[in-house]
């Protein structure tokens, strides 16, 4: 090393003794063992030193590169004995003042000191840091290094497709743990990230990297890098993938030629520039034929260039050989035109066409910059059929292809994804045919799955390349690169829009609001606080201008959660007329033309998307008849579709305009609530539970019963309570089923599905009152005329009557009513319309029997109050209160009062309190109705005790009783007639 005459700092480990020396500066390090100081005994150890050295001459000690023996001293009690010392850095100071540190072999600089300064020369972070550059003479040295504290393996077959295995053994704690892989002819490495082939494990003493499906794109060198005993280490593994048939581009694959035109061939079979193993190539046969070797644009050619023909149909072989690798053999059939063959004559149009033997496909390479090939066929009569191309712009499909491996798991999104985003605008103009619209919109595609695997959110720089891109793609002309884009791949439009979709809503919540706007593209963002007051409207423009509403009862949901709300609207011309034709259940494709545009509105709660809500769209005055659509990406098996499902069109009330009202409602309390019920996902979630909840405890009582029913029905009384409680949980328990399932079905008045569901729910529901009601009646009965017994004669008729025809009455009466109305079904759910009559043929029975059952329990309450509290000893008044208690508890579950509170949800500015209070309380009615109508009455424990052959235990006396018995049982108490309570009871 030249020194330029400024102090030169070396920092070193010495062998021995350090014996202090004028001029030096402080040392540091760590000690090995100690000298015996009592007997003098000298003892080699290893000792770290600073030393500050200055070279007058400028010239650098040629001793100083290797181990410094130095005179032995005389040795005495009071001093020690320097008898070596090994250099580890090398140091010299720069023009610019700064000091460059170098680590000699076999030495290097800690972690802790790397990340306080930069490197010499750019390097990655994660690779091992062996020199550094320091502002001013630091104390410090590069360190001799430990044992590599771990070990790299590699399983692979080396047989492309199969999966690799690397392992990592480690000895020692390990942080910083990253996977890295050196391509050939990259410049740095590339990161490995989980995605479709990488995947990624680790465990205590070990990690482990798997790559799916190995392939050229995944050949190089693999390095670990971690952290571990202070240092960076990196450890590596070379692999190599061998070329696969389908990675070698052969020209022609098959060839017909007529030796009197032609005598002469030429055969090529291409390897892609990427590969990095070298290969040689033979051709056989090979005779009176001159073998050559040329690259073209991303391709390495074998070229075999035949003078003469050969005697007949013939198989040419391009023999691929790597060292220690088995030969790659790609064959090429040559078929010789005779005489009297159905040939199609040369063709020299737009491509030369040779002479070409009827039944086969001629192949011409594609120009300059473009990787495929064109081919044309040869029909069996001798005529030329159309010529197909699959030529692909070379700067496009390295596009596609990093993105691809982007998802696959090389590289970093976050890094990359901008940058690609940044190239797509200039892209467009090379699209020229219909192979080069694919691949870039495979681009996009392959972007958008990138984006959302990785939750990334863009910046505005990035949704703009975006949104630049897609307007100008939808400028394509249709009829030379759109059509035929979509007849390749049908689903085309639909990835491109689900794409830009799921794009359009990743901005970050500090670039809102956002808007853009081009010919074919409109964009506007809208951050909603928690605190957002009123609804959420926009207006694009367009002729006549399409206006979106979301009213505040369908965000406050949202809002009131503490999580911001980010609304998306995005506004494709042309967009419609390159979806595809396909039609949901009731829709037909020839009834309905759209206008030009597709809107498309997403909204994110707390960084997930969510998809319910009722939004307005008002498109202006249109011709026709309205109809309301929307774009079903999961119809047709996933090509998607247009469909109806939960969006009803509608009549401008003030101007003539269209109006599409839109939105999905499966919360529980939309059964009460006369307005849309809130769309939120807690809401919702709690309907599916409690649902399923009581389902399961429904199924329960009705197998306790069949069980226990001859034992608990000894009575009358006892007879028609329990009959009415089964048939109350047979209504519900259908009735809970079929709503858990209505929203599965396409909604709307063409959907007979959903009509049924509507109908079914519709009277389940009511039935399951009308038993409460009777069950009611029957407490009341026993109540009022104690010593008058029922008939069963009389009684289950009437029962009967009250329980299954009463609500199917009502039902059917509605639907005949309401449905030729087109007023029978609401907006995007399978239940009654709330804005006209039809919802309240369901609401005002329930609550008229809410209100009867209310009065029975108001009597029962007053009945346990006699006599009054404020009379008699202390215990009778516990004994009331605690049957007043009891009487609370279970009955007014078991009578459906706490459907009462749908009175709240009929109000139009109501809060989200009471849909959440409803939907709890009630979609869990069915757990209720086991609790306290089955198995806390003490006859069914009972009877379920003798079932199973168990003893009753001592206190089962005191067992508490449910509802009507146990009210029976206080009231009386109080009678006079102590023997026909023994009896009933």
């Amino acid at each position: 090393m030249v020194c330029l005459g400024a102090p030169l700092l070396l920092l070193a480990m010495t062998l021995g003794s350090p014996a202090v020396q004028s001029g030096q500066s402080q040392a540091s390090g760590e000690s090995g063992h100690q000298l015996d100081r009592e007997t003098g005994a000298a003892e080699s150890v290893l000792v770290s030193v600073y030393i500050h050295l200055d070279f007058s001459n400028k010239i650098w000690p040629p001793a100083l590169s290797g181990t410094l023996t130095l005179p032995t001293a005389s040795a005495s009690s009071s001093s020690r004995t320097l008898t070596g010392l090994n250099l580890t850095t090398e140091c010299n100071a720069n023009q610019d003042g700064h000091v460059y540190c170098e680590c000699l072999s076999g030495y290097q600089w800690n972690a802790s000191i790397c990340s306080h300064h930069r490197p010499c020369r750019p390097t990655p972070s994660h690779q091992p840091c062996s020199c550094l550059v320091f502002s001013h003479p630091e104390p410090g040295y590069c360190q001799l290094l430990p044992p590599v504290p771990g070990t790299l393996s590699l399983n692979w077959l080396q047989i492309p497709g199969n999966t690799l295995n690397l392992t990592l053994l480690v000895s020692h704690e390990v942080t910083h743990l990253s996977w890295f892989l050196w391509r050939t002819g990259s410049p740095q490495p590339i990161i490995l990230q989980p995605g479709t082939q990488v995947s990624l494990s680790s465990s205590l003493g070990q990690a482990a990297l798997s790559i799916l499906n190995m392939s050229q794109p995944w050949a190089g060198e693999y390095s670990c890098s971690f952290e571990a005993q202070g240092f960076r280490w990196s450890l590596h593994q070379e692999v190599r993938v061998p070329l696969q048939v389908t990675d070698v581009a052969r020209l022609p694959d098959q060839l017909s030629i007529s030796c009197t035109t032609s005598p002469g061939f030429q055969l090529s079979c291409c390897l892609p520039e990427s590969t990095h193993l070298a290969y040689t190539a033979s051709w056989s046969p090979g005779e009176g034929s001159h073998a050559s070797v040329f690259s073209v644009s991303g391709s390495h050619c074998f070229v075999l260039a035949t003078r003469s023909c050969p005697p007949g149909d013939t198989t040419y072989t391009c023999e691929l050989q790597s060292p220690e690798l088995a030969p790659l053999r790609i064959p090429i059939s040559v078929t010789i035109i005779q005489d009297g063959d159905i040939t199609c004559p040369e063709d020299h149009s737009a491509v030369a066409w040779n002479v070409t033997k009827a039944g086969h496909v001629a192949q011409a390479p594609c120009p300059i910059n473009r990787m495929g090939v064109v081919t044309r066929p040869c029909g069996p009569n001798g005529v030329w059929g159309p010529t197909h191309s699959s030529c692909t712009d070379t700067g496009l499909l390295a596009g596609l292809q990093r993105t691809q491996l982007l998802q696959a798991g090389q590289g970093w999104p976050a890094d990359e994804v901008p940058w690609i985003l940044a190239q797509l605008p200039g892209q467009v103009a090379r699209v020229s045919s219909a192979s080069d619209l694919l691949a870039l919109l495979d681009t996009v595609r392959f972007l958008a799955e990138v984006v959302t695997e990785a939750r990334m959110q863009l910046d505005r720089s990035a949704l703009q390349n975006l949104l630049r891109t897609i307007d100008k793609v939808l400028d394509l002309d249709t009829s030379s690169l759109w059509m035929p884009a979509c007849s390749q791949e049908p689903m085309t439009a639909s990835a491109l829009l689900l794409a830009v979709e799921n794009l359009t809503r990743t901005l970050r919540p500090q670039d809102h609001p956002f808007s853009f706007s081009s010919s074919n593209v409109q964009l506007q963002t809208q951050l909603l606080s928690p605190t957002f007051p009123g609804d959420y409207r926009i207006s694009l423009s367009t002729q006549p201008r399409l206006q979106v509403h979301i009213p505040r009862y369908s965000l406050a949901p949202l809002v009131h959660h503490g999580t911001d709300v980010h609304i998306t609207s995005l506004l494709l011309c042309k967009m419609d007329h390159l979806l595809p034709s396909n039609y949901g259940p009731g829709l037909g494709g020839s009834l309905y033309a759209t206008p030009g545009l597709v809107l498309s509105i997403t909204m994110m709660v707390g960084g997930q998307p969510f998809n319910q809500g009722q939004v307005t769209m008002d498109f202006g005055a249109r011709e026709g008849t309205p109809h309301c659509v929307f774009w079903d990406h999961d119809l047709f098996q996933g090509s998607g579709g247009w469909s109806d499902e939960g969006c009803q069109a509608q009549k401008g009330r003030a101007r003539p305009s269209v109006h599409c009202l839109c939105g999905h409602l499966t919360a529980f309390s939309v059964l009460m609530s006369r307005h849309p019920a809130p769309d939120s996902l807690s809401l919702e979630l709690l309907s599916q539970v409690g649902l399923g909840a009581s389902i399961l405890a429904l199924l329960v009582c009705l197998g306790v019963y069949s069980l226990v029913w001859r034992v608990v029905i000894r009575n009358k009384v006892a007879y028609f309570r329990h009959l009415a409680l089964i048939n109350m949980v047979l209504c519900l328990l259908a009735a809970d089923t079929c709503f858990l399932g209505a929203p599965l079905l396409p909604p709307g008045p063409h959907s007979p599905l959903c009509l049924a569901a509507a109908f079914l729910c519709h009277f389940l529901y009511l039935a399951s009152f009308c038993w409460m009601l009777a069950q009611a009646l029957v407490l009341a009965h026993q109540l009022f005329f104690v010593f008058h017994q029922l008939s069963k004669h009389r009684v289950l008729p009437l029962m009967v009557l009250l329980g299954y025809l009463c609500p199917l009455g009502f039902a059917g009466v509605t639907l005949g009513l309401y449905l030729p109305q087109g007023q029978y079904l609401g907006e995007g759910a399978c239940w009654l319309n709330g804005k006209g009559g039809a919802l309240y043929s369901f609401v005002g029975p329930v609550l008229a029997i809410v209100g009867v059952n209310g009065l029975v329990l108001t009597v029962v309450v007053l009945k346990l109050l006699r006599p009054s509290l404020s009379e008699g000893p202390q215990v009778e008044k516990l004994q009331a209160l605690l049957g007043v208690f009891k009487a609370l508890l279970f009955l007014t579950p078991v009578f459906g009062l706490t459907w009462g509170l749908g009175l709240a949800t009929l109000l139009e500015e109501v809060s989200v309190v009471p849909h959440y209070v409803f939907t709890i309380l009630n979609s869990s009615q069915g757990v209720f109705i086991l609790l306290f109508g089955c198995l806390t009455d003490k006859k069914v424990r009972e009877a379920l005790l003798r079932r199973f052959r168990r003893t009753l235990p001592p206190n089962s006396a005191i067992s508490l009783a449910t509802n009507e018995t146990s009210v029976l049982e206080h009231s009386k108490q109080r009678s006079e007639n102590a023997s026909y309570e023994e009896k009933t009871t």
